[in-house]
């Protein structure tokens, strides 16, 4: 993997509109999908700790995935996760639940944190903690109407809307108002995946990246 600052990361991560959420039961297939995906222009890449061998597979990545492409851990919930996945050298974390433990130490260590939260009060507390962007999970209870009122007082904090974001509706969470979206089900097509059909993969990704590039930018302060 690249090394590259925090806001470099950060920078990238907003840019490219789009986290690719890997969580699968087989790592062999996961490398496989990663290496689909990737080939379909996605440059944000979350391995979820319920991937078998999770901290292995980031392992492995860093040091053969494309220099362009970012990898992080998802579904980090403890601080023995957080620690042991910056020390295998992901470059963002992200967990479904806000711990200011959890993000203090990524932030400690120079890595993108993305804490979760559902309502306006836990947003604004973890953004005032000092998390680089908040995920809104799950954001298929709230829809995109929820993340374009929240935008209204509170303009300045970034969203990553996660769960029930699809191909079809991503550019419009990025419409609404957020300033990414991660994407998991919905993107790794389970038939074409147990068929090892990976150019399908490829085109699904390529989709959801043309979508989302589609959206005019709103010009994200980093």
């Amino acid at each position: 993997m690249n090394k590259l600052t925090r806001q470099e990361v950060l920078s990238t991560i907003l840019s490219s509109k789009v986290v690719a959420v890997i969580r699968m039961s087989n790592s062999d297939d996961a490398l496989s999908v990663i290496e689909a995906i990737s080939q379909g222009g996605i440059r944000c890449i979350e391995i979820t700790m319920t991937v078998p061998n999770a901290v292995s597979v980031i392992d492995y990545l860093k040091h053969s995935i494309d220099k362009d492409v970012l990898i992080g851990a998802g579904t980090v919930l403890t601080e023995v996760q957080a620690r042991e996945v910056i020390k295998a050298g992901v470059q963002f974390v992200v967990s479904p639940v806000f711990d200011p433990r959890m993000l203090q130490i990524g932030t400690e260590a120079g890595v993108v944190t993305i804490p979760g939260a559902f309502s306006p009060t836990e947003i604004y507390k973890a953004w005032n903690s000092g998390a680089d962007i908040v995920k809104i999970f799950p954001a298929s209870v709230l829809g995109t109407e929820f993340i374009r009122g929240l935008k209204g007082p509170m303009p300045d904090i970034r969203l990553m809307p996660t769960g029930g974001v699809t191909i079809d509706n991503a550019a419009d969470w990025i419409r609404s108002g957020a300033s990414v979206v991660a994407i998991g089900g919905d993107l790794l097509d389970k038939k074409a995946i147990q068929d090892r059909r990976w150019n399908v993969i490829s085109e699904r990704a390529r989709r959801l990246v043309e979508s989302c590039l589609s959206v005019t930018n709103r010009g994200e302060k980093v």
